[in-house]
């Protein structure tokens, strides 16, 4: 019996920092969260609208780690730093490009890269960034702010529901910003 599981699930059909709890989500195959502002075949994210709005969206669905907010000083709450799956029991940032989790009995996504954290972190709490984005022994930027995905798989998500990690085939990449 695993014990990785979702702990939250939030949208918001507006472009905000944060986003709305949720009792529920429905991924959409191949566009992401249902009635979020970032759901659609290409990139949606404000910025990148701006520079080529034709590129691939790679962010359909973002999640965190609960165990994230364990970590900050800030007093932070699932949906809040702008995710959709807040999760536990899983090492997401430890996991390679093209991993599969399978959320709940029918909803599947694949981890495309890591979420690039922006200064609207610290509008949100002033001080979050230092806290999300860093730097290891050797120089090496860290980022902690979560991962991003694109939905294989349609299917309704809530907190509770199991996770399940499916590796892909090696050799890993490792997760880079997209």
């Amino acid at each position: 019996m695993t014990s990785a599981r979702v702990v939250g699930v939030s949208r918001d059909a507006r472009h905000r920092f944060s986003k709305a709890p949720e009792d529920a989500i429905t991924l959409v195959a191949g566009l992401g969260v249902e009635g979020d502002a970032h759901f659609g075949a290409t990139v949606q994210h404000l910025s990148r609208v701006r520079r080529d709005p034709t590129q691939p969206n790679l962010r359909q669905v973002h999640l965190i780690h609960s165990e994230l907010f364990d970590e900050v000083t800030a007093d932070v709450e699932p949906g809040q730093l702008g995710e959709n799956v807040t999760t536990a029991g899983v090492d997401l940032l430890g996991l390679p490009r093209g991993t599969v989790l399978r959320l709940g009995d029918r909803a599947v996504v694949e981890l495309t890269g890591l979420r690039n954290p922006c200064v609207q972190i610290d509008r949100f709490r002033p001080g979050l960034l230092k806290q999300v984005v860093g730097t290891d022994e050797d120089g090496a930027t860290v980022r902690k702010a979560g991962v991003m995905a694109v939905v294989i798989e349609g299917g309704v998500v809530k907190a509770g529901d199991v996770i399940e990690v499916t590796l892909p085939s090696g050799p890993f990449e490792e997760l880079a910003p997209v």
